[in-house]
């Protein structure tokens, strides 16, 4: 770390005058942060030297942290940075869905997931520790990781899709140890993707007794789209926990992702979970509508499981355009979520392909009208002039009302995530606006919950969930990653029309007690990889213990 670096870490800044807000309520008083930590809460007479922020009339709140995040590889980007802390995101999770760059070289993430993850600046192996090695000093947000067991299947069993055998089953389970031991927060399922598609109960039980040895998490993308498939999805997770237990001789606390379905329906099965001594919690975000790639929905699995060049030959082949319009796209149009409506239902939010840019933020009806070709005609050319590199927006068949959400997001093992993909021209809004959009309509528009609970939820909940040290109160000890919200003026600007609009009302922020947002706006140098001398307070987060006092080092955890 350079000289100025090190000044800055050990200077004493004050916020002064604010209301402090956490999950142990409200009150009024000053905070001293020096170092990495806040060192006192109370009236704090001036010194030499300090740093003051006046948070008259704002909240001084712990930093919130992102429970599902697709900012894998973009955590060096400074417009990602900034829409996340203009939310008040200090913290994301990253290796969701089962798909991400570590263990291995990175390369199946940079194929099949690009269009979410996009490619990764500096990662080429070293497994887990090397991921986060690599998220160190390079952001102005922290990273925690989840071991992808999709990328473990890749590592191990390549494109195969039978089941794995016990030699293949003893080589996942030995990467996903290591994971755990280089300080993942938990391993991650994606069943919907491929390869997880092709992951059984048993399987994913067995990549799930390490972590519960470890006492981390098993976070899941279920099976089955969600929604009215989600009994099926709950039952399975369940399964997993007590095969996994049973393993480890130890419970397997488990996690669904942007879990979404009807709230009487997704209520109830949390209810039976809880009921069959499952350890559960749920990410869900505010807003509707869900986003993937293109592909996930469209193409069979089998076929999407094949490498990029051999799925463009499969494209390009008109008898297997014809198969696929007579024996897959019926299947598509029975998914339950979507529905024979599926052309009006699905979005473009991302095609990679310079030539189709005149279609992102179209629905795929409107683009293929407007190209003048059938829609499946339509679907397989997108994909081919992108490479498979594209993500959709997809609609649900029924909305839900904002008195809806609510009761979702009141229930105590919520925790804030945005699932949200940054790749594309026209993203899901959920990326730049869901944590503010949480404050603005769930805590000052239907006051679903206090300003505390919003804490609760969104910050020292999934801190706490995810063994991320101590983060998550404003508190003698805690870690210094602080914003300061403006409670009337908090809001969400993005939009399914306007996506890319920062949120308003955070506008001055700091990680580990360097401040990296002022008036709206990022401080501090722009992060050069090649210049370590730049380095900026982000870091990648191992897994903590539940006690865990982190030290006033700039390498905390």
């Amino acid at each position: 770390m350079t000289d100025a670096a090190i000044r800055a870490a050990s200077a004493r800044v004050v916020l002064r005058g604010g209301t402090i807000v956490d999950a142990s309520g409200e009150r009024r008083a000053d905070v001293v942060i020096e170092g990495a930590c806040i060192v006192a809460v109370g009236e704090a007479a001036s010194q030499a030297g300090d740093t003051v922020v006046d948070c008259t009339g704002r909240l001084v709140m712990p930093g919130f942290i992102d429970a599902h995040s697709h900012v894998d590889g973009l955590l060096h980007d400074e417009s990602v940075q900034r829409s996340l802390l203009r939310q008040g995101v200090t913290s994301v999770i990253t290796g969701q869905d089962g798909v991400s760059y570590a263990p291995g070289d990175g390369a199946y993430a940079s194929e099949y997931f690009a269009a979410v993850n996009g490619p990764h600046p500096t990662y080429s192996g070293n497994g887990v520790a090397g991921y986060l090695a690599a998220a160190d000093g390079t952001s102005r947000v922290n990273a925690a990781y989840l071991v992808p067991a999709g990328t473990v299947r890749f590592e191990v069993c390549g494109r195969a899709q039978g089941p794995a055998d016990d030699e293949h089953l003893e080589a996942m389970s030995a990467l996903v140890r290591e994971g755990m031991r280089d300080g993942a927060v938990g391993l991650s399922t994606g069943l919907d993707y491929v390869p997880g598609i092709f992951q059984g109960i048993d399987e994913i039980a067995a990549l799930c007794a390490p972590v519960a040895a470890a006492g981390a998490v098993y976070v899941s993308h279920m099976r089955g789209g969600y929604e009215a498939n989600s009994a099926a999805g709950i039952d399975e997770i369940a399964a997993i926990a007590r095969g996994a237990g049973a393993l480890a001789g130890a419970e397997l606390r488990v996690h669904v992702s942007h879990f979404h379905a009807e709230a009487d329906i997704l209520l109830a099965q949390l209810d039976g979970l809880a009921a069959s001594g499952v350890d559960a919690t749920f990410d869900a975000y505010p807003y509707i509508r869900g986003c993937s790639l293109m592909s996930m929905p469209l193409l069979p699995p089998e076929l999407s499981a094949q490498p990029v060049d051999d799925v463009l030959l499969a494209l390009s082949d008109p008898a297997e355009r014809d198969r696929l319009r007579r024996d897959w796209f019926p299947r598509v149009a029975r998914n339950p979520s979507l529905g024979p409506d599926w052309p009006r239902m699905i979005s473009l939010s991302h095609l990679s392909a310079p030539e189709l840019s005149w279609a992102h933020g179209l629905t795929l009806a409107q683009a293929a009208e407007r190209a003048g070709v059938d829609v499946i005609d339509f679907v397989l050319d997108t994909l081919l002039a992108c490479r498979l590199r594209a993500n959709v927006i997809m609609a649900v068949r029924y909305d839900r009302p904002v008195a809806e959400l609510a009761r979702i997001f009141a229930h105590p093992g919520h925790v804030g995530g945005s699932d949200g993909i940054f790749i594309g021209a026209h993203p899901h809004p959920r990326a730049r606006g869901a944590f503010a959009r949480f404050l603005r309509e769930f805590v000052r528009e239907s006051a679903t919950w206090s300003w505390s609970d919003a804490v609760q939820h969104l910050s020292a909940a999934p801190a706490a969930r995810f063994g991320l040290g101590r983060r998550g109160a404003i508190e003698p000890g805690s870690v210094a990653d602080v914003i300061v919200v403006d409670p009337d003026a908090v809001a969400d600007a993005a939009t399914y029309e306007q996506p890319l609009r920062d949120s308003v009302g955070i506008d001055d922020v700091f990680v580990a007690g360097i401040q990296v947002l002022s008036a709206g706006e990022l401080v501090g140098a722009a992060s050069d990889l090649d210049t370590p001398s730049l380095e900026l307070p982000g870091r990648g987060l191992r897994r903590a213990e539940p006690d865990h006092h982190p030290s006033t080092e700039r390498s905390i955890t």
